[in-house]
């Protein structure tokens, strides 16, 4: 057996069985037979925890007013670019009708960060409403930034099930050349802390590419997940916005693409192949690179998509990065395209389900103390 088919072997059959330099490894690996080798073993891994079956997450984009500046972000708050919106609950539950219309078995309510006690009643009522509608079958993951303790736990209380926020990146020094003075590398791994408090379903992820990154830095990014004990993961190729100090002079060419895109299936597979009982999202970021860049996600291990049921008429005004695909197709097309799409690689959709977390599952039941 070569090395690499003894480590793949190793990862296959154990989780957290693999160092540090055996993750970067996997993340730096360009040779295409190396990484198909990879890839299904990842996949392997994937179909022993969530089987042939992808659960969805329709993603609600509620607004791009936000108080954070990141310098790669589209959405920053010193973008004079771009012109500002914020939906009404109304709008909101709209969107949430077409999630159930749709039979999807969750959605994601996401915008910019924002922290008020108005925004805060805002979102409790929202998903109270949610809840009055749907009940516990429709999974509810909030994308909404940093908080208090106390706001997270008001918006457990009135029916959120799971978290997302995103570190970007666990090197504190990358952090920050990423973000303003002002932006805190340790209240954002605090507020995951809280969350896990708060008995969320609990997500991150990081960005795959950033200047400056190494695989050596991916590396630890994987362990940093292992470390919080996360049970969801969001990862994407970094992808440049011409209207951020990060990606105004970064040509977007194909070959950039490529790698962007190799990389960030190679973090995939590694995530899988070391955490085996997690979530793990094929980020529209993908598709961006690529044509079938979520289908090629899902074949190196991931398990959930999120299909976007905004309003197209806000879509282009809500873009992190650019190229974002879809921002002119319906939901309802893009329902039967990703049906299509799926089915086209052995895989089927976990319709009208919550998808809830293996991991998240299995930590519950662990005995505590």
């Amino acid at each position: 057996m070569t090395r690499l088919g003894e480590v793949l072997a190793r990862a296959v059959r154990e989780r957290h069985a693999l160092a540090r330099d055996e993750l970067a490894q996997l993340l730096e690996q360009t040779d295409p037979g190396a990484r198909r080798d990879i890839y299904a073993a990842a996949y392997e891994v994937k179909v022993r925890h969530t089987g042939k079956v992808v659960s969805l997450r329709g993603i609600v984009e509620m607004g791009n007013v936000c108080a954070k500046n990141c310098l790669y972000c589209g959405i920053r708050r010193d973008n004079r670019a771009l012109d500002r919106f914020q939906l009404d609950e109304a709008a909101v539950l709209e969107a949430v009708q077409r999630n159930l219309d749709l039979h999807y078995g969750s959605l994601v309510l996401q915008s910019g960060e924002i922290e008020s006690e108005a925004h805060t009643a805002f979102i409790e009522r929202l998903l109270r409403a949610i809840a009055a509608r749907a009940g516990e079958a429709l999974g509810i993951t909030l994308s909404l930034g940093e908080q208090t303790g106390e706001t997270y736990a008001r918006w457990r209380a009135a029916g959120a099930h799971r978290y997302l926020l995103r570190i970007e990146t666990s090197n504190p020094r990358l952090y920050a050349r990423l973000h303003p003075a002002d932006h805190s590398f340790e209240r954002r791994r605090d507020c995951l802390r809280l969350l896990r408090a708060c008995d969320y379903q609990v997500g991150s992820g990081v960005m795959c590419g950033l200047p400056g990154q190494t695989c050596g830095d991916l590396a630890d990014d994987i362990l940093f997940f292992r470390e919080m004990d996360l049970d969801m993961i969001g990862m994407g190729p970094y992808i440049p916005h011409r209207d951020t100090p990060l990606g105004h002079d970064i040509p977007f060419t194909e070959a950039y693409a490529a790698s962007r895109l190799a990389l960030g299936l190679n973090m995939i597979a590694a995530t899988r192949l070391y955490l085996h009982d997690v979530n793990i999202a094929a980020t529209t970021a993908l598709q961006a690179l690529a044509d079938d860049g979520r289908e090629q996600g899902v074949l190196a291990g991931a398990n959930v998509i999120m299909p976007n049921v905004s309003d197209v008429a806000y879509r282009r005004r809500y873009q992190l990065y650019e190229n974002k695909p879809c921002l002119d197709e319906n939901a309802e097309a893009c329902r039967h395209c990703l049906a299509m799409r799926l089915r086209s690689i052995g895989e089927t959709i976990n319709w009208d389900r919550r998808g809830d977390s293996p991991h998240y599952a299995a930590r519950n039941q662990r005995p505590h103390g």
